[in-house]
């Protein structure tokens, strides 16, 4: 089969100056894509900002024959999201791949965590995909195409200790994502997300250095890639680690109907085993067999 190419589709890559970002946008130029490299510079928990690591991945695809543009908004920042598009706009004219990469992190556990660091990373993880998600959908829809990554996390997929503030705007995320595959298929808008283990600034003091060498970023690029090709599926959310894939699912068990006559507290206890017994159960998407059964089980069928 052909390699896949990405000549003449232009990509937005948002914090994309280091870690896998970097990687993606790196990715995408190789295989002929011209780039918008955004990174705020900030540090780890988002503060300060220097658009020296955005301008130093624009030099690295420059020197490989690629092209590219830096821009250093925050993904929070309303004009700066209209800016990253406009110079887009402005350089190429149009728009194919969004891969909403930018993240931070706060971590403590809920009962040490300050609302404020909690809004904070809902607001940069969460709001900084919508926003720019929201920013190219109707370039998206005027082109009939376009491919949106979205990044989520097994923090929010599963939780992890001390991570509520991330872990509740990852699986936000995937929340958006089911409603944007929905709404983008009659214009050819794919849209999925990325689960990914990888060695960046944000892991590096979680784990061992043998780890770490195991967990490259390089090694969860091919699936975001594979995400924003004319191949992509739409709704996926791709686990990616160290060289293995994986998609994950959200399953709904076949639970069983009490009727509506005198239902009671008890009968869901002394019924809990049948509810949540795992046999038969199926990926559910709003639509398909499972949700669809969902809806006749609230009819009475």
């Amino acid at each position: 089969m052909a390699d896949i190419r990405f000549d003449g589709k232009v990509a937005i890559v948002t914090g994309a100056g280091g870690g896998l970002g970097r990687q993606h946008a790196l990715e995408l130029a190789r295989r002929g894509a011209k780039v918008v490299v955004n990174d705020l510079g900030g540090s780890m928990d988002g503060s300060g900002g220097s658009s020296a690591a955005a301008e130093a991945v624009v030099a690295e695809i420059k020197a490989m024959g690629g092209e590219a543009i830096a821009n250093g908004s925050s993904v929070t920042d309303d004009a700066g999201v209209a800016l990253m598009v406009k110079q887009a706009m402005d350089a190429w004219g149009r728009i194919d791949i969004l891969i909403a990469n930018a993240g931070v992190l706060r971590d403590k556990s809920f009962s040490k965590m300050e609302i404020s660091d909690f809004e904070f990373v809902l607001n940069v993880h969460l709001m900084g995909t919508v926003k720019p998600a929201k920013a190219v959908w109707e370039i998206m829809r005027a082109q009939n195409y376009g491919r949106i990554v979205v990044t989520t996390s097994s923090s929010g997929l599963y939780g992890n200790f001390g991570q509520s503030n991330y872990g509740a705007a990852k699986l936000g995320i995937i929340g958006f994502m089911n409603t944007l595959k929905l709404e983008g298929q009659k214009n050819n808008i794919h849209v999925n997300a990325i689960s990914p283990v990888a060695a960046t600034r944000m892991t590096e003091n979680l784990m061992p250095p043998e780890m770490l060498e195991k967990l490259k970023p390089e090694y969860v690029t091919p699936g975001v890639v594979y995400l924003c090709s004319e191949e992509a599926p739409t709704g996926a959310i791709l686990a990616a680690g160290a060289g293995a894939f994986a998609v994950s699912r959200i399953y709904e068990t076949e639970g069983v109907y009490l009727g509506e006559g005198g239902l009671s507290v008890e009968e869901i206890r002394d019924n809990w085993s049948k509810i949540s017994d795992p046999e038969g159960q199926k990926a559910y998407f709003a639509g398909g067999e499972q949700g669809q059964k969902f809806f006749r089980k609230l009819a009475g069928g």
